[in-house]
């Protein structure tokens, strides 16, 4: 595997938190602690376009698959609609006074996780809260959404991933998957596995088939997980650490195969909190130092 780093993009005053591809090749998002959400192109690193400034930190923004429009997570406010191509916002939701740590979508849905322990779903076409889901007292800190189950997972400040069924919105399970928070999930593109990572550094494999029993645990990293990603293709695997560094697994075995960081690829000084695939041989990560990074992941040549 061979990694380099082909550019950095900064312009951010704050943490770089979200980070998500844009609708258009080599385009992408980012948001972060300065309430600022900026359009890039790769390439032009120097040539931001600024859509949005947002009076408080913003740790989510996730653009709407059917509609292309951008949802922002505006910590101890609400979620704001934007307009990308005529930068302008077309509605928002006075929704908490806690955080938003993660907004996904499942038909007419959006899920909005908060730091109250809520997910609020709201309807996409009336922007209304229809349901809070309220399984715990602490942080709900990651979402992902199983389609072919019908299941949505969320990883909350409790140590604990809860599933919940998209059909009813009813609690299906409890799973005390970590010995900390848990801040990151993801299901593997064919939905036979839930992958989560927590403030415990285990990266652990879960098999949806069989009643999301453990299929591995991993101890991936020095520090808390942030950021798990699957690339395009299904073969790779990203996460994104406090302690600094990305790590790309096989995801056929969840072998490691390569460690980027700061000594051997001239990576982030400080915590990676989010990665990001634009395709299979693109991946993005943003950090604590404000810039966003992109790497040129490709597969070694046998001779």
């Amino acid at each position: 595997m061979i990694v380099t780093k082909i550019d950095t993009f900064g312009g951010h005053r704050d943490c770089v938190y979200a980070l998500t591809p844009g609708t258009d090749p080599g385009t992408f998002y980012s948001a972060g602690g300065d309430g600022l959400v900026v359009r890039w192109q790769l390439g032009k690193p120097d040539q931001g376009e600024l859509l949005a400034k947002l009076p408080a930190s913003l740790y989510s923004v996730t653009l709407q698959p059917d509609t292309a429009q951008l949802w922002l997570g505006q910590n101890y406010d609400g979620v704001h609609l934007i307009d990308p191509v005529q930068k302008r916002e077309l509605n928002s939701l006075k929704l908490t006074s806690s955080a938003i740590f993660a907004i996904d979508f499942y038909k007419n849905d959006a899920f909005v996780a908060l730091g109250d322990g809520v997910v609020a779903v709201i309807d996409t076409e009336h922007m209304a809260v229809r349901r809070h889901l309220k399984a715990a007292t602490q942080a709900a800190r990651c979402l992902a959404i199983n389609p072919v189950e019908r299941e949505l997972a969320v990883g909350y400040s409790d140590n604990s991933v809860r599933i919940f069924s998209l059909t009813t919105l009813d609690l299906i399970r409890t799973i005390p998957a970590h010995t900390n928070s848990v801040f990151a999930l993801t299901y593997s593109p064919d939905y036979r596995f839930l992958l989560t990572g927590s403030r415990d550094a285990h990266l652990k494999v879960w098999d949806v088939e069989k009643g999301y029993t453990l299929h591995q645990d991993i101890v991936a990293h020095l520090f808390t997980i942030n950021r798990i990603a699957y690339s395009p293709n299904g073969q790779l695997v990203a996460t994104g650490s406090m302690d600094k560094s990305i790590k790309l697994w096989d995801a056929e075995t969840f072998r490691l195969l390569k460690v980027v960081d700061r000594a051997r690829h001239a990576g982030h000084g400080t915590s990676v909190n989010t990665v990001c695939w634009l395709d299979d041989q693109t991946l993005l990560s943003g950090s604590d130092d404000r810039t966003i990074s992109v790497w040129s992941v490709q597969k070694a040549q046998v001779t």
